[in-house]
């Protein structure tokens, strides 16, 4: 067996602080003890108070936003969200980060981040229904990027696909400052009936801990230390990555869905980042109980395993149950059916204390509280990012191009812009059998099985705009992904968040989060769509060099009648192309920028919320009224983009002829927010007109779907683009498949 310091040894040598705990919290773990710590509790306190697991440097700010609502069931501190979609049944979702694993072992690191998912929501009690994911890479032409592309992408595809859950849909975007920092998010969505949701909580003195799933190993030691800390060039913790199995993932999937039908189960949580450490704690402590546990007991597949290693290892498909006493039986039927360990490795006690055993001696004895409510709380140092003002001052109206026609082809080669078929044809989208809409749509929609209800599914962020503007560019993320759920005919219903932000050290990165936060609350409130889930990944930066804050919005909608779904895609020939909203000569942070200029400056677009909801209305209330025979939310890369778009896949082009007072490329490349483009039978225009006058949105005929291969733009009486769509077409598939040949 390893030899362990002993606190003396921990104390003089300040070990402490290879394991993440600055001076002061070191002192007040000892505080809270009334001694000092051995090893195994000091690594306890490491984990469970790091960023990843206390949020210690963002619980302040989490608290500004809305997390209730008519339909939450179960706000943030669960495994999972959850919201009341009618008929006794809820949606449990929520989006998770894996970056720092994912930049060191790319396949792994993603593997896992969506094994770890999925066991949040099916923990609660849910049957998955889908999978989605929101990535971020540097330029794919370096190597180095390519093969994280390539490997994460494989990873994400090898466990969604072994364990029968689709991935219906996601994100992906390429820039310079992801280069050392992938940032892999994965999101799962299941369904609930209300009177089974389960909770991670131990109650009842004396009742059972069950450990359920695969053994534990080495594999993912301090992995929730390491992804609260930044990277460095010569960072290879390769030990804190931990190995995932998706087809013991699945058979643990599976059992789990059947012993939380049983009466007697208390509570159940997944061993994820922290591992039995932070199960335990984090159950107990819900409770308002204790935990001894017997480590001897615990399942172990390498030799000589400390009580250290057994805490903090994140050895993947694991669970933790705590059962009434006597029915441990039933659950070790179940897991026996499905060749997965079950083991009652301790009890639940009424003292408060986490209390180790380990060969016949206490190996570790600590308050819950203390690993979990106690946790110290910062509030850091905010300072506005230097170069905000000089962006706030710059308006960015007009970028003279000589050729638009070359532009747009630009522009859809662009990896961010061009499509994701090469990463999203990896995904089993059909399992299950329930997708209605799959990857390549504005959002997925998957149909809730033995009803004629449907959700709707998404996730975006713009970075750009957030990198220019915090609090702006966020708010527009939320609409954004409450215009792709409308897109289908789904009422946008809630949010689960993935804040990815570089090292809350620095004054300005948390000024960026501070103001990231007031921004999504701001248009979650006046959209109506509360937070009831997320995740925060901080620290993401290399050699004191941060990401763009990027924080991932997640959302999800309902559509009451699968029957009433709409794609973006257009339809028929003859049928009127209907731009819904208004242009404004916004150019700042657009992708033309950033193709003309490489990097992005100046004001963002303006975000007027009174306008958004009323438009996301029309939309919705004329998809409900029959109306439109599709419809797309216009973002990056502007109008000329969008309207193509829709065409994309359909053997059909494209008439536009419209006139403004805008530069050629604002109108046409501009990124004003709050705008669709609808297509619509000309005998229902009057109808859609109507009601876009009643509800004060702006709305205008722009041009018509035709039979012939052809994409053309007259603009204020000028003929700007005159192109084949299937050449622009091959253009937009080829953007990024070509680089990762």
């Amino acid at each position: 067996m390893r030899k362990e310091p002993s606190p003396q040894d921990i104390a003089a040598e300040k070990i402490y602080r290879d394991l993440g705990l600055t001076d002061s919290e070191y002192d007040l773990v000892k505080q809270l003890l009334g001694r000092l710590p051995n090893y195994t509790e000091t690594g306890l306190f490491s984990v469970m108070w790091s960023e990843h697991c206390s949020y210690k440097n963002s619980k302040q700010l989490l608290r500004c936003f809305p997390t209730q609502g008519e339909h939450v069931l179960m706000g943030p501190g669960e495994g999972a969200g959850i919201i009341d979609i009618g008929d006794g049944l809820g949606i449990a979702f929520k989006i998770e980060s894996h970056n720092h694993p994912s930049a060191i072992e790319p396949f792994q690191g993603a593997a896992t981040g969506v094994g770890g998912i999925l066991r949040d929501v099916y923990s609660m009690g849910a049957q998955p229904l889908a999978l989605l994911n929101s990535l971020r890479f540097g330029d794919p032409k370096i190597e180095r990027v390519k093969y994280l592309v390539a490997n994460a992408v494989a990873g994400i595809a090898a466990y969604g696909n072994q364990t029968g859950v689709p991935t219906v849909g996601g994100e992906v975007y390429f820039d310079h400052c992801y280069t050392h920092n992938p940032l892999i998010n994965a999101m799962c969505v299941g369904v609930v009936h209300h009177d089974q949701i389960c909770r991670g909580t131990a109650e009842g003195e004396g009742n059972s801990v069950l450990y359920v799933g695969r053994s534990t190993g080495r594999d993912g030691i301090e992995g929730a230390t390491f992804a609260s800390a930044e990277l460095s060039d010569n960072d290879e913790p390769t030990h804190a990555v931990a190995i995932g199995d998706p087809k013991a993932g699945k058979a643990l999937m599976e059992a789990c869905l059947e012993m939380v039908q049983l009466p007697s189960l208390i509570g159940i949580q997944d061993m994820g980042a922290a591992g039995l450490v932070s199960s335990s704690a984090e159950m107990a402590n819900k409770g308002g109980h204790g935990i001894e546990l017997n480590l001897d007991l615990v399942p172990q597949r390498e030799a000589g395993m400390t009580p250290y290693e057994m805490m903090l290892s994140e050895s993947q498909e694991r669970m933790l149950l705590v059962v009434e006493k006597g029915s441990e039986h039933e659950y070790e039927t179940i897991c026996e059916k499905y060749g997965l360990a079950c083991v009652t490795v301790g009890r639940v006690t009424t003292d408060g204390q986490l209390r180790l055993f380990h060969e016949g001696q206490i190996a570790a004895e600590v308050p819950v509280d203390a690993l979990t409510a106690k946790a110290p709380v910062y509030n850091r140092t905010a300072q506005v990012a230097h170069v905000f003002g000089l962006n706030q001052a710059l308006e960015v109206t007009d970028l003279p191009i000589a050729d638009p026609e070359k532009t747009l082809k630009q522009l859809l080669s662009m990896p961010s812009l061009a499509s994701k078929e090469w990463i999203y044809k990896q995904f089993d989208f059909l399992a299950m059998g329930n997708t209605v809409a799959g990857p390549g749509m504005d959002a997925g929609v998957v149909q809730i099985p033995g009803t004629k209800k449907a959700v709707a599914l998404t996730t975006d962020c713009n970075s750009i705009y957030i990198e220019l503007d915090p609090r702006q560019g966020s708010a527009i993320a939320v609409c954004e992904a409450a215009r792709n759920l409308v897109c289908t005919g789904a009422k946008p219903l809630a949010i689960s968040d993935n804040l990815n932000f570089g090292s809350p050290l620095n004054p300005e990165v948390f000024w960026q989060l501070e103001q990231s936060i007031e921004g999504i609350s701001m248009a979650a409130r006046k959209l109506n769509c509360p937070v009831v889930s997320g995740n925060v990944s901080l620290f993401n930066e290399t050699n004191g060099q941060p990401i763009y804050p990027t924080p991932i919005i997640a959302m999800v909608g309902l559509i009451e009648d699968v029957d009433r779904v709409i794609t973006g895609k257009y339809q028929n020939s003859g049928d009127l192309i209907v731009l819904i909203g208004r242009n404004w000569p916004e150019l700042g942070g657009s992708h033309l920028q950033k193709l003309i200029w490489q990097n992005p400056s100046g004001r963002i677009p303006t975000l007027d919320l009174e306008y958004e909801l009323r438009a996301q209305q029309l939309v919705y209330l004329a998809i409900q009224a029959g109306l439109l025979i599709s419809a797309h939310d216009v973002a990056e890369g502007g109008l000329a983009v969008a309207v193509l778009e829709s065409a994309f896949g359909t053997g059909m082009g494209v008439e536009v002829n419209f006139t403004d007072g805008l530069s050629v490329s604002a109108a046409l490349f501009g990124e004003s927010q709050s705008r669709f483009i609808v297509s619509i039978n000309p005998g229902q225009l009057p109808a859609l007109q109507q009601c876009a006058q009643e509800l004060n949105v702006d709305l205008r005929v722009i041009g018509k779907v035709i039979e012939d291969d052809k994409y053309q733009i007259v603009y204020n009486d000028q003929e700007l683009i005159n192109c084949p769509r299937s050449e622009l077409e091959l253009v937009w598939k080829e953007g990024l498949s070509c680089l990762m040949r």
